[in-house]
């Protein structure tokens, strides 16, 4: 018996390493050699991005003759906010003493209203406009909500709004409405995303070096304004969706054996985050790699960060990262890395409709890779959490599937 057991470790065929609880761990080279892959990847990437930048200028909606039938707003002032508002209020003042009433022309951000410009990688709002009248029972809470918000704005003071949904929609109204992005509004959110790893940086002007800073990480400061200085030695950016995977890579110190960032949201990605991933991906010109539930949702977040939300299209040249890969957990990993079928979920009919939906959107047409992967997914009907890898080891996340991953630059 010990002599078998003996031949199985030795066994180079074999997918398990000599516990037989870590498949594929055998297949991994050493970190020395996966490491200078990603070298080779992060010095392509500069020196594309250096070549571009002195050849190539960034595409703009003018460049592409859209500035006219689509909207996007840019950083104001302090004081051309308030005039914008001024302006505003008098337009409606006049209005009403002219006995046409008071109502609000505010862009629509409904899903008709969107456009995805393949030149741009990234979805941006058209011109069509919707009144939203004071006199009218559908519509005279939102336009009284816009008015105070106008009200707290104009006086740089945003506070005592109670219902939090119907206030941000109206703030990105607003925004729409004055041609500004929202910070450009003095309006913070509460912080929600952290970072953690290979990144120094300068907040309000105290550095902060992100390799000291526990597992919990950094707070991403939510004014992107107040961040600057940045400096890393990172080899990659690792966008993680949830918080429990963060917490595990952060705990092994995954940073310090392949060098890198890992930034999370914690879910749905919100504007600082956004903001944050951003500047670091231009600034540091690092590779952006994402590791998301293999499910319709986690591709949608993905999708997000990437070309931008629909919500938020008036300002997706601020918000959105390019060229984020897709590293995993994608459904052809399911098999691929033998998850057991106890750890897979079946798909809701909902599940199945929103991966329908997903492939007829044209920025997910435009990557064949992807397609290949929901239709896989809508196909079988399976779904899994990054935490089904947590069968093999709760460190298996770390010591196998991304090394494993990296090494082969198994990416989208």
């Amino acid at each position: 018996m010990a002599d078998k057991r003996k031949r199985r470790r030795l066994d180079p065929s074999s997918d398990d390493d000599e516990s037989g609880r870590l498949p594929f761990k055998n297949r991994l080279k050493p970190d020395a050699a996966i490491v200078k892959t990603l070298q080779d990847l992060t010095a392509s990437l500069r020196s594309s991005s250096s070549s571009s930048s002195s050849s190539f200028k960034t595409l703009t909606l003018t460049d592409l003759s859209l500035a006219d039938t689509c909207r996007e707003v840019t950083d104001l002032s302090l004081a051309s906010v308030q005039s914008s508002i001024e302006s505003l209020v008098l337009s409606i003042a006049r209005s009403i003493l002219s006995g046409e009433g008071f109502s609000y022309s505010v862009p629509s951000r409904s899903a008709a209203n969107q456009l995805y410009v393949p030149e741009l990688d990234r979805i941006v709002l058209k011109e069509k406009s919707s009144v939203r009248p004071y006199a009218n029972i559908s519509t005279v809470r939102k336009t009284a909500i816009t008015t105070r918000i106008l009200q707290l704005i104009h006086q740089l003071c945003l506070k005592s709004i109670h219902d939090q949904t119907q206030s941000d929609s109206v703030l990105d109204d607003v925004s729409c409405m004055l041609g500004c992005t929202r910070s450009s509004l003095n309006v913070i959110a509460a912080e929600k995303g952290v970072v953690v790893g290979r990144l120094i940086f300068s907040d309000n002007g105290d550095m902060i070096d992100c390799t000291k800073m526990g597992m919990g990480g950094k707070a991403i400061p939510p004014n992107i304004d107040r961040v600057g200085d940045m400096q890393s030695d990172a080899l990659f950016i690792l966008l993680v969706e949830k918080d429990a995977a963060y917490i595990r890579l952060a705990e092994d110190r995954f940073y310090n054996r392949f060098p890198c960032i890992i930034v999370t949201a914690k879910g749905q990605p919100d504007v600082a985050t956004r903001l944050f991933l951003r500047k670091m991906k231009m600034e540091l010109k690092l590779p952006v790699l994402a590791l998301v539930d293999s499910d319709p949702y986690g591709l949608k977040i993905l999708s997000v960060y990437g070309c931008g939300s629909k919500n938020m299209s008036y300002d997706s040249a601020n918000l959105t990262t390019p060229d984020i890969k897709w590293l995993g957990i994608r459904p052809s990993d399911l098999d691929k890395y033998k998850i057991p079928e106890q750890c897979r979920l079946p798909m809701t009919e909902q599940d199945i409709k929103t991966g329908k939906d997903m492939l007829e959107e044209d920025f997910v047409k435009k990557n064949p890779g992807w397609v290949e992967e929901l239709t896989l997914m809508v196909k079988t009907k399976q779904k899994a959490e990054i935490q089904a890898l947590s069968t093999f080891g709760f460190q298996y996340l770390s010591e196998v599937y991304l090394p494993l991953k990296l090494q082969q630059q198994d990416w989208l």
